[in-house]
């Protein structure tokens, strides 16, 4: 089973936030999901903004055991490869390791959105040298896999890519290049893996609620996201309102967002409702 730590403490058989039906303790303040050969996700210190009655126990049954037998699928391929390795069967050796290479270029999902994107409570401000390396490796592998050219590009790399930064994230969370690895992240799930619109909008706003100051354009983007393939009115026009106030270094992004605001405020609108007093 996969265990969790909470508070110092540890659970098994739970994989989210105060689910009383899976048995776990809602009043801890930091949950682990994971093991040495498995993902790591830290959990919010606490329970607000998470919707307990819309989670699905069985989801949360089926997710913990996809990732407990992925977690020993890969523990097991290592073992195997180290195993030929030892040996000396060099052949096998190498199919071993090619079907290690190929896990590492597939996206995997923890399939909970709360699990997926980290907790808002990272603060950034430190210059780590560790993590600065992975951010320009980050960059390097997207470049690599045809970032910008969104026809020719290499969804292997990307995935590549986005692991990457979610290391610096999960690793080094007071480094100043956390809002930049969020941002590339959405960038990553927006543009080059299909039908991940809502996990490209929270590593957006992850972006921004990181470092207010980022400089990129985080939530133009997410206004974009939730604007034209979410269909979410409410949160791209709330989103457009702070783009034309905090990204004003992207002038023609804040051209977009005020035509937007005006578009949306008026189809926001009532049929025969006035403007004037």
């Amino acid at each position: 089973m996969v265990r969790i730590t909470i508070g110092g403490g540890v659970a098994v058989g739970c994989l989210v936030f105060g689910l009383s039906a899976a048995g776990c303790d809602s009043s801890g303040r930091v949950a682990k999901l994971g093991g040495p050969d498995g993902p790591t996700v830290v959990y919010p210190e606490t329970l607000t903004g998470i919707d307990l009655i819309q989670l699905d126990a069985g989801e949360v049954d089926l997710v913990e055991a996809l990732v407990s037998h992925r977690s020993q699928y890969h523990r097991l391929l290592h073992q195997l490869r180290d195993y030929y390795v030892t040996k000396g069967y060099a052949a096998k050796a190498e199919w071993a390791s090619f079907e290690l290479g190929g896990l590492g270029r597939v996206k995997q999902f923890l399939y909970l959105l709360d699990a997926e994107v980290p907790t808002e409570a990272i603060r950034s401000d430190a210059s780590v040298p560790e993590a600065d390396a992975l951010y320009l490796k980050g960059l390097d592998l997207m470049r690599r896999g045809g970032h910008g050219v969104p026809a020719v590009y290499r969804t292997d790399r990307m995935v590549e890519a986005g692991r990457v930064f979610r290391q610096l994230i999960d690793q080094y969370g007071t480094s100043d290049k956390v809002d930049d690895a969020a941002f590339y992240l959405g960038e990553i799930h927006s543009a080059y893996l299909k039908g991940q619109e809502q996990l490209a909008v929270r590593w957006y706003e992850r972006a921004f609620t990181w470092d207010p100051s980022t400089p990129h354009p985080a939530r133009f983007q997410a206004a974009v996201v939730y604007d034209e393939r979410l269909h979410d009115r409410a949160r791209s026009l709330e989103l457009y309102q702070k783009v034309i106030e905090h990204e004003t270094d992207h002038p023609s992004n804040v051209r977009h967002a005020a035509r937007r605001v005006r578009e949306l405020s008026s189809a926001g609108r009532a049929p025969g409702s006035s403007t004037g007093g």
